[in-house]
Parts: C-alpha cells; sequence; structure tokens
C-alpha cells in the first residue's frame, strides 16, 4: 500500500465534486485532467492547499438540469491528487488516483463557484483493501473481448503491454478507456466486485462490436 494512501477513518466527509460526463474514476486507477474552467481552477487549488481529495462523479442524463448545473448520479468515485503541473496559458494539468467509491448524502453550498458535497464510504470500505486476494478474472474471455472490439472501433493497441497488466488493473484500466455511454460506466462504477465488472465489461464490449464494420462505423 502507498504510504499516502488514506486510512478509512482519514476520509473527508464533504469533498468537492466534479461532474463530468464520460470520465470514470474508479479505485487504483489513474485519471489525467485538463483542468481550464475558473471554478475548477479554484478547487484545484483548494485541493492543493487541503488533503489533495477531489470527488469524480458523472451527471445523470435522464435527469433535467437546474439552477447549479446537471443533476447527478449519487455514487462517484474520490480521488487524491497526484500528480500537478501548470501551463503558460494558466491551466492545471492533474492527475487523480482513485481511492473509493463514496455516496452522496447531500449537496453543501458552493465555493468559489464549484460543487461540494456530504458523502459517506461506508459500503465501499472493501475498496481500500489494496493488499486483498487477487480477483478471479476469466482473462482469456476478457482478451477476446478485447481484440474483436479494439479491431471493431480501430483502437490501436500495445498488445504486450496489455499482456502484462496484472488482471485487477487492465479490467480498472479498460472501464475507463473505452468509450462506454455514460450510464454503461456508471453500471460499471457501481459494480459490487472486480469479478462482476470484469464479467460486465465483456459484455460491453461484446455489444459495442457487434454490428461494427472494422473502421468503427455501423455495418
Amino acid at each position: 500500500m502507498s504510504a499516502f494512501h488514506p486510512a478509512f477513518d482519514a476520509l473527508p466527509s464533504e469533498i468537492p465534486i466534479f461532474p463530468l460526463a464520460g470520465a470514470l474514476m474508479l479505485p487504483g486507477g489513474r485519471l489525467p485532467l485538463n483542468i481550464f474552467e475558473p471554478r475548477y481552477l479554484a478547487m484545484t487549488e483548494d485541493a492543493l492547499a487541503g488533503g489533495r481529495f477531489l470527488g469524480m462523479v458523472q451527471p445523470d442524463p435522464g435527469l433535467p438540469r437546474t439552477e447549479i448545473g446537471s443533476q447527478i448520479y449519487q455514487v462517484g468515485c474520490l480521488g487524491r491528487l497526484t500528480s500537478f503541473a501548470e501551463t503558460d496559458d494558466g491551466r492545471f494539468l492533474i492527475t487523480l488516483t482513485g481511492i473509493i467509491r463514496y455516496r452522496i448524502i447531500e449537496e453543501v453550498g458552493l465555493r468559489r463557484g464549484y460543487r461540494r458535497a456530504r458523502v459517506e464510504y461506508g459500503d465501499y470500505a472493501p475498496d481500500l483493501m489494496l493488499d486483498g486476494p487477487a480477483p478471479q478474472i476469466d482473462r482469456g474471455a476478457l482478451l477476446a473481448a478485447l481484440r474483436v472490439y479494439f479491431k471493431a472501433r480501430g483502437i490501436e493497441a500495445n498488445w504486450e503491454a496489455v499482456e502484462g497488466t496484472g488482471d485487477a488493473m487492465l479490467v480498472t484500466t479498460l472501464c475507463m478507456l473505452c468509450p462506454f455511454e455514460v450510464a454503461e460506466k456508471q453500471a460499471l462504477l457501481e459494480s459490487r466486485s472486480t469479478e462482476t465488472r470484469a464479467e460486465m465489461l465483456v459484455a460491453l464490449m461484446q455489444m459495442g462490436s457487434h454490428g461494427m464494420a472494422p473502421e468503427g462505423r455501423p455495418s
């Protein structure tokens, strides 16, 4: 476990939340972000001055917008800001490392334009068990579905790197990178375990490659 990985009782009860459609972060995964909106620049500055925690969450496309923005799903993932750089044109390039999923209890007042929420982590305490038993994944089925999906979508891959990636990290990385719909990514996030997430991932890749021409267009 990383020396910087927080213990359960050290997790913040109020966090800044970053609603971003299609940006899935999972525990253990790394999510690069290009920050340029003033409210999110402020959010990043505040996170750097505090515990470096940010909560990623997806807007719910099935709900109407409100006066403060999109309505959001109730489950997101807490990340820790593990890489930071400034650009000459005033942007921040950051990387978040996923820590643990959370459930939103309620949103609290805006701070410097960005949204905040009170959250609870109790249902997702196992996310912190980085040294637990390895998940039982059908790696053969996963790689077979991945090859067909990438070919159908016209996605290039470093197969040597894919083959060298452990089961849990491979599932996490593919869930984050594959261009699934928002609701599909949310379902992956809320999966009970890495095993069930892997099964859902294979099913989504199989559905996503069905009827697609090799260039990624419907046949």
